[in-house]
């Protein structure tokens, strides 16, 4: 085999494939100019996504959100809030004066209709509270033998009641505008925490010179087009807390936001507890898996190539 290859070796360099080289170098010149052209156009190409990449991160920075009217208002200041790093849990403590807060205050409008009171139990109240908050508030019953359906004290399975039996109801309390559920707030609007918290503590004493407000609306330059129905809601001493900690508006403000960032992710401790449990778990495994990859592949990375070359060819 190795004379074989000897001699296709020796026919390579016959005067034959000179001249058919030699004929054809017309033809590989024309490719080598189309290659270089195709490097240009790739080159060129590569260097304008780089470039509209830079410019869009040094126009908008390292994060990309989608356009959202939001925008239009001034931008919420980026607060510290300690729930939202990693190894981190909710303040109970606030969580409880927040659910105070949104009770005597933003219930009166906003509903919270997707939190049950058993989401309560645990993190915010205790089983006897819940259960004595619910019974406040009367649902329908399942029809009796006549078809009459009759009210009963709540329970823990039920969902916090709507201060309005239905929509018409609450345009109607406020000149026109819907107050929007608070379930999700958190997640619905751009800026999330900062800018709820922002709009709670942004309603200045008086508009600013040139501001214009239509009718019925107040003043907020975080809400889109700086015309907001709510009115200013927080005030100094509103609320007593059980914890006797003084209720300023922005220590209030506060408290609500995390309360309502609970509502809109009631999971967010045990998400953070199972994903530390995925990492440290994930971790030792692929330290196991890596062992074992060079355990079961140390006989071909420590092997030896040695070429042993025919010691007679034979005569060809």
């Amino acid at each position: 085999m190795f004379a074989r290859s000897c001699m296709r070796t020796s026919r390579a360099f016959s005067p034959v494939n000179i001249a058919k080289r030699a004929a054809s170098t017309s033809s590989g010149a024309s490719a080598e100019a189309s290659a270089a052209r195709l490097n240009v156009a790739a080159a060129a190409s590569t260097a304008v996504a780089v470039g509209s990449v830079a410019w869009y991160y040094h126009l908008y920075g390292p994060t990309a959100q989608a356009s959202a009217p939001a925008e239009e208002g001034l931008h919420s200041a980026d607060y510290p809030w300690v729930h939202q790093q990693f190894l981190k849990t909710f303040d109970h403590q606030a969580l409880r004066r927040g659910f105070q807060v949104y009770r005597e205050v933003c219930a009166a409008c906003h509903s919270l209709s997707r939190v049950p009171y058993r989401t309560l139990v645990g993190s915010i109240l205790t089983v006897d509270e819940a259960k004595a908050l619910a019974e406040e508030n009367e649902y329908d019953s399942e029809p009796n033998d006549q078809g009459l359906i009759e009210k009963r004290p709540g329970k823990l399975a039920d969902y916090l009641p709507d201060p309005y039996p239905n929509e018409e109801a609450a345009r109607f309390a406020n000149a026109g505008a819907l107050p929007p559920d608070l379930s999700l707030i958190v997640k619905a609007r751009h800026g999330g925490c900062n800018y709820i918290f922002s709009l709670l503590t942004g309603y200045p004493e008086e508009p600013p010179a040139g501001a214009q407000v239509g009718e019925g609306l107040n003043f907020n330059p975080y809400f889109p087009g700086t015309g907001i129905a709510m009115g200013r809601v927080l005030f100094d001493g509103l609320v007593e807390y059980e914890d006797e900690t003084p209720a300023s508006t922005s220590q209030m403000a506060k408290d609500v936001v995390e309360f309502l960032n609970w509502a809109a992710e009631p999971e967010m401790d045990d998400r953070k507890k199972m994903g530390f449990k995925v990492l440290a778990l994930t971790s030792v495994l692929f330290a196991m898996s890596v062992w074992v990859k060079r355990y079961k592949w140390a006989w071909l990375k420590s092997r030896k190539l040695v070429y042993d070359p025919p010691k007679n060819l034979g005569g060809h």
